[in-house]
């Protein structure tokens, strides 16, 4: 899985300006970096997406077949009661 990249170092240089101790600015640039290890990328979320569907489609058509025999089953037994 890829993930996002950032310069680092001017993300620190950046928040130092804007007047943050060299402390702060780094925990802030840890933190952030972090979630961003996190983050669901195109691709996976496309991978998943395709094996979801996959489930779904298969239990679509085990319903459609299901359904198609209790449907069988009742037209079939309403026959029997009247022919």
């Amino acid at each position: 899985m890829s993930t996002v990249t950032f310069d680092t170092q001017e993300f620190v240089a950046k928040l130092r300006a804007a007047g943050f101790d060299e402390k702060q600015a780094e925990a802030v640039v840890r933190v952030v970096a972090d979630a961003q290890s996190h983050l669901v990328t195109r691709e996976h979320f496309d991978v998943k997406l395709e094996l979801l569907e996959t489930k779904i489609d298969a239990k679509f058509d085990k319903l459609s077949w299901m359904m198609g025999i209790l449907i069988a089953l009742a037209i079939a037994n309403f026959a029997k009661q009247f022919f």
